[in-house]
Order: structure tokens, then sequence, then C-alpha cells
């Protein structure tokens, strides 16, 4: 488990790396375009400026984008609240804010900069349909989350690929309408720098996909290894995904936060889908049981 929490922050500097070289490149692109070096610098300053904010306010962005209400104590959930404090001592994590969603789609999520900074919310829909082991496996695995950064991983990612996709947009209407388009005198290579801004938001997406997927996968081993019952949080995913639906106040960029997808994709959006088959995690989540 430690091996993977330091794994976990090392891939936090690598991605961070991997999305400032496809920021550059793209102020390349547009330096060369546009004649002017200068685009490059400004490119890579604006968008590290930008995941730098993100990271410091990207949670209470997710609060308020949800709806989620904080609990200001035990009173006002005793049954949650209790649940979440219990594993935080189990586990040794600090104790996080605890938020309540008025939403009937059971769903939950966490976020924050770290475990000294995080949060928890569950719907009112995923407290009145699981019972308290199944509701402990889902805390566990948000808490799992929580402890192994990947709400700080989560939160740096989904603010790089926003800033990709925006800059990326910027330097594709600039080369369009731009009166200096044509400055360079190359048809060729500003065909293929366009198709590299293009394609650039597509690549930063995919990555960010991946990286949700492989989390999840974690997130419920460290939840089961808390608990010490894989099978209740098998049987809550699975009950999620059964009487699973969309969420009242959807939003695609916090989409890879829940435990469960609140957008509930077609067949083809199962391609760019944020999380693995649950079928796939009930699995492994049993084959872990098998072995306690």
């Amino acid at each position: 488990m430690y091996r993977a929490i330091a794994k976990n922050k090392r891939n936090t500097v690598f991605i961070i790396l991997f999305f400032l070289a496809i920021i550059g490149g793209l102020g390349w692109l547009a330096a060369w375009v546009y004649q002017d070096p200068t685009i490059v610098i400004v490119t890579v300053v604006i968008a590290s400026a930008y995941a730098l904010f993100q990271y410091f306010t990207a949670d209470r962005q997710a609060l308020a984008m949800s709806g989620a209400v904080e609990l200001g104590s035990k009173a006002d959930h005793p049954r949650l609240w209790r649940t979440v404090e219990n594993l935080s001592i189990a586990t040794g994590t600090p104790m996080p804010r605890v938020f309540v969603i008025s939403d009937p789609a059971p769903n939950a999520f966490a976020t924050g900069r770290d475990p000294e900074h995080a949060v928890v919310a569950a719907t009112t829909g995923l407290l009145e349909l699981l019972d308290d082991a199944e509701l402990e496996g889902v805390m566990a695995h948000e808490l799992g989350h929580v402890r192994n950064y990947d709400i700080r991983l989560s939160m740096i990612v989904f603010g790089l690929v926003v800033a990709v996709g925006f800059i990326s947009d910027m330097f594709v209407r600039m080369t369009f309408f731009g009166r200096n388009n044509n400055s360079n005198g190359n048809p060729i290579l500003l065909v293929v720098g366009l198709v590299a801004m293009l394609i650039a938001p597509l690549v930063a997406s995919l990555v960010q996909l991946a990286v949700s997927r492989q989390r999840e996968y974690l997130a419920d081993a460290t939840g089961a290894m808390a608990t010490r019952h894989p099978d209740a949080l098998a049987s809550a995913l699975e009950k999620l995904e059964q009487y699973g639906r969309p969420m009242r106040r959807q939003n695609t960029s916090m989409a890879h936060l829940w435990i469960a997808d609140p957008l509930k994709p077609g067949v083809v959006g199962r391609l760019f889908a944020t999380h693995p088959p649950i079928a796939e995690r009930v699995k492994r989540l049993e084959e872990m049981g098998g072995a306690f």
C-alpha cells in the first residue's frame, strides 16, 4: 500500500511534466504559425498558473457543482458521520469534512488536496439504498482515494486537461481567423500544426481516463483492506449498477470523482468512460474476499 502511495506521488510529477510538454508543444506550434517565440513562454506560464489555481479551488468547485451540503455535526446525519469517523480512526486518516447531496441517484465522491484537506460526500440515494456494511465499504473506498492521494492527482490532471483544451481551442481559432495565419507560407506544416492542436485535447483526455480507471481499482483494494470485508463493497457496487441513474446535476468535468459513473454513458460513450466496468471491479473484490 505504501508503495502504491509513493508511486502515485511520482506519477503526479510525471503527469504534470507530460501535460506541460503537450502545452509547450502547442505553444511552439502557435509560435511557429505567428513567428513569435514569446508565445511558448506565455502559454506555459498561463497553463501552469491555471493548474495551480485548480489545485487550490477544484474541491470547492466540485462541491458547488454537485450541490453538496456539509454536515455541521454528527447529529445532522449520525449514520454517515459515524461510518466515516470509525473508518478514519481505524485507518489513521484525518477526519475529512462530510457532505450530503440531495439526489436519488446512489453515488459518492472524495476530493481535496491531501488527507489534511479532504472531503467526502454521499447522495441521499446512496444512503437509502445501502445497508451499514455496504455503506462502510463505499466510504472506505472514498477514504482509499484520500489515503492514496488520488484526490490530489485527479485535481491536477483535471486542471491540466481543461488547460490543454482551452489553449488548443484558442490557438485553432487564432490560426483560422488571425491575420497572420499565412505568414510562413507553408500550408503543409500549417495543416500538421492544426491537426496536432485538435488531437492534443483528445490525448490529454485519454490520459485522464486511464489514470482515473486505475485509481478506481486501487481505491477498491484499499477500501477492502480497511474493512476486511470486500464482499460488502462488491455488493454495494452491484446495487449501484442495478439501481444507478444519471445525477440530477451532471457535469462531465467531475465525472471521474464519483465511485460510479454519474452520466451512465451508452455503448460508444463507454470507450471514453471515467470508470472501469463494475463487473470487473466486483470480480476483483470477490477474488480478494477468497483470500481473507
